[in-house]
């Protein structure tokens, strides 16, 4: 029940706003002479515009109730003003809603200050610009803005916001000329109302199209790459719902401009009744429509996500990937082809209203062709999909999972697919595919990690891979999936080497916990956006020197805003730990030192050492370079790469060179994708 409350008051505020703001666009538009505004239509429309900006002033008050109730889980909330002061006090959102408020507030005094002055165009544009600043100050707390709190982020979705206002505030005042009595004096003549639409379609033109390409980029950061979501989740489900009524819209915008609105501005009186008739009938059509849209936005506003989205169960046997298929043969000749068949359907909608051609051929023709269009392009892009397809993993992807994955690997896949994950086992039967390379090949376009999740879970028919589900739990298989994961990442991170590669974060550092001998614990986010950490993997007492060295050039590495960790590859006795404190003045891991070896061991490799036989070769000394926003950024095999950081200055540039670049967002999850 508090959902749809929400839902409606957050509709009421939204509408009402935007007829405030549209209307008062539209007005200032066609205001060249003031006898417009002592029309009795003008009149009539404005004795709404105060009870619009008292429902715009009501709407946030409900908005605060309805936000409080489902923040506290307490329906009771709802009507406690101490819990709204709370939300106001102590949260971001409550902050933003005292803003909203404080504008709503201003909005109705500069309404009511200016309602019984003679009016002046000047006083439309004031209004417009005093309606247009709760609008704005909402988009702050849209799902848009949620993620970066950014120009970037809130301004196109706060511009998309203005441009719907544009145009659908300026229908209701429309519709009060077209349904304004004919036998009142200073009724708009047929003319008048003509020009008035031509005054407003100038501009109309141009603000839809600013409205779907705004739209186009607000979706683009909410969807992101997951197109999946958009014919699978609720979000896309309302999304396309949006967009059809849209279309609709679109359509009747069309017929208005280029039929019905020339049949006004013609001698014609027959002509001039049909064409007032006719915009009566659909314009008040249209703006129902837009009624429906914009509850369908605000629902929309208030749901998850495509991008955070979690498709349980895919319900297609099959999935669209241009990466996965495009090299696949003929595939790209028969998209091209659908694709210039489909702008040959769009040509045929431009012949057929040139050439007037009836309506059952203008629908039949670009329909048929652009359905064959998509008959030829789509099947080529068509792979193979399981429900599982677009499972998010549950477990995240740290070094707990990769170590754990790890040692699932040893016990059930290194018969098959080798100790490193080649695929080195030998197959017999030659009817039978050979274990596929974990390691080196690319599969993450054919294979989503839900689509390997199946694979583990129910095998693979005609290979000798067997399903898992019976015998591994769900969490088990999802820290295969990761350790799978830090293998491949780790192949990757070959072209790590000493020196950064400035302003091109790549490779995710894997995320661990630990505890250390001066009794400080953490996890490795814990350094984000505050410090960078180099972590030394080490054995002892071959270390020895190198940690004499770090201990000297501690307190310049620490004023490079830079912590290191020292995390032994072998277990230490409690001698050989004193021995490395009375050295060292950092951080030595003693808890979760394990699975931080287990994992970075798979990041080893450099260009000219690939490391790819036997069970692979385990460097006595490696050194890591993560950045402050969580990426790998450098690395220092001593076995593989000579003197390398000995020297101390060479690490200090590389940590300068890192301090001096700008902000970037962190890695986007702790989870394999």
């Amino acid at each position: 029940m508090i959902e749809i409350i929400a839902a409606f008051v957050r509709w009421s505020q939204l509408t009402a706003n935007l007829i405030l703001f549209g209307s008062c666009v539209f007005f200032a538009i066609i205001g060249s002479q003031k006898t417009v505004f002592e029309t009795p239509w003008v009149i009539r429309l404005e004795r709404v515009f105060p009870w619009m900006a008292g429902v715009v002033l009501l709407g946030l008050i409900g908005i605060l109730a309805t936000t409080t109730s489902e923040a506290t889980a307490n329906l009771a909330n709802f009507w406690n003003p101490e819990a709204w002061l709370k939300i106001v006090q102590q949260t971001q959102i409550g902050h933003i809603w005292v803003a909203r408020a404080l504008l709503a507030c201003v909005l109705l005094g500069v309404i009511l200050l200016f309602r019984r002055i003679h009016r002046e165009r000047w006083h439309y544009f004031l209004w417009a610009v005093v309606a247009s600043l709760p609008l704005i100050a909402g988009t702050l707390m849209s799902h848009s803005s949620a993620d970066e709190m950014s120009f970037e982020a809130v301004v196109p979705y706060a511009l998309h916001i203005l441009f719907a206002g544009v145009w659908f505030g300026a229908l209701p005042a429309f519709l009060f000329i077209l349904y304004s009595n004919h036998s009142e004096p200073g009724k708009p003549s047929n003319q008048t109302i003509a020009n008035y639409l031509k005054k407003f379609s100038a501009i109309a033109l141009p603000v839809m199209v600013l409205l779907v390409v705004t739209g186009l980029i607000v979706t683009d950061r909410l969807v992101e790459t997951f197109y999946h979501t958009l014919v699978s989740s609720p979000y896309g489900w309302l999304l396309n719902a949006k967009l059809s009524i849209l279309a609709i819209i679109l359509v009747i915008a069309f017929q208005a401009r280029n039929k019905w609105l020339p049949m006004l501005s013609g001698g014609d009186a027959q002509q001039n009744s049909e064409g007032v008739v006719h915009l009566k009938k659909w314009v008040g059509i249209e703006f129902i429509l837009a009624l429906f849209l914009v509850l369908i936005a605000t629902i929309l506003a208030n749901t998850l996500p495509a991008k955070h989205m979690v498709i349980d169960n895919w319900p297609y046997p099959f999935r669209f990937s241009i990466n996965a298929t495009w090299d696949e043969p003929n595939v790209q000749e028969m998209v091209w082809s659908g694709v210039v068949l489909f702008f040959v359907a769009l040509g045929t909608v431009w012949l057929g209203a040139k050439n007037n051609w009836n309506r059952m051929k203008r629908i039949l023709v670009p329909g048929l062709l652009g359905i064959s269009s998509m008959a030829i392009a789509l099947p080529p892009l068509a792979i193979e999909a399981y429900p599982e397809t677009y499972l998010k993993p549950t477990v995240p992807f740290d070094a707990i999972s990769i170590s754990n994955g790890f040692r699932l690997f040893s016990e059930h896949c290194v018969n098959c697919h080798g100790p490193q994950g080649k695929g080195t086992g030998t197959v017999v039967d030659p009817e039978v595919r050979d274990p596929t390379d974990l390691l080196t090949e690319e599969h993450t376009a054919k294979y989503t990690v839900g689509n390997v999740f199946h694979y583990l879970s129910h095998g693979i028919p005609g290979t000798k891979m067997p399903g898992f589900a019976a015998s591994l739990s769900e969490e088990d298989r999802w820290d295969l999936i990761n350790f799978l994961h830090a293998l491949s990442r780790g192949f990757d991170a070959r072209l790590l080497g000493t020196m950064i590669v400035p302003e091109s974060p790549v490779i995710a550092s894997p995320v661990f916990n630990f505890s250390a001998s001066d009794g400080s614990d953490g996890n490795l986010k814990d350094f984000r956006l505050q410090k960078n950490v180099v972590l030394v993997l080490f054995s002892w007492p071959q270390a020895k020197e190198r940690f004499f060295q770090l201990a000297a050039a501690y307190d310049r590495i620490k004023a490079l805003n830079t912590e290191i960790l020292a995390v032994p590859i072998h277990a230490l006795g409690e001698q050989e730990l004193q021995q490395i404190v009375s050295i060292v003045p950092f951080p030595v891991v003693t808890e979760g030192w394990s699975e931080i070896k287990d994992s970075y061991w798979l990041y080893r490799r450099i260009r000219t050492v690939p490391d790819l036989s036997r069970k692979g070769m385990f460097p006595a000394h490696m050194e890591f370079v993560t950045d402050r926003f969580g990426y790998l950024r450098a690395r220092w095999v001593a076995q593989f790469e000579g003197f390398g950081w000995q020297n101390i200055s060479a690490l200090t540039l590389q940590l300068t060179q890192l301090n001096q670049e700008g902000e970037i967002m962190p890695p986007p999850g702790d989870h394999a994708h």
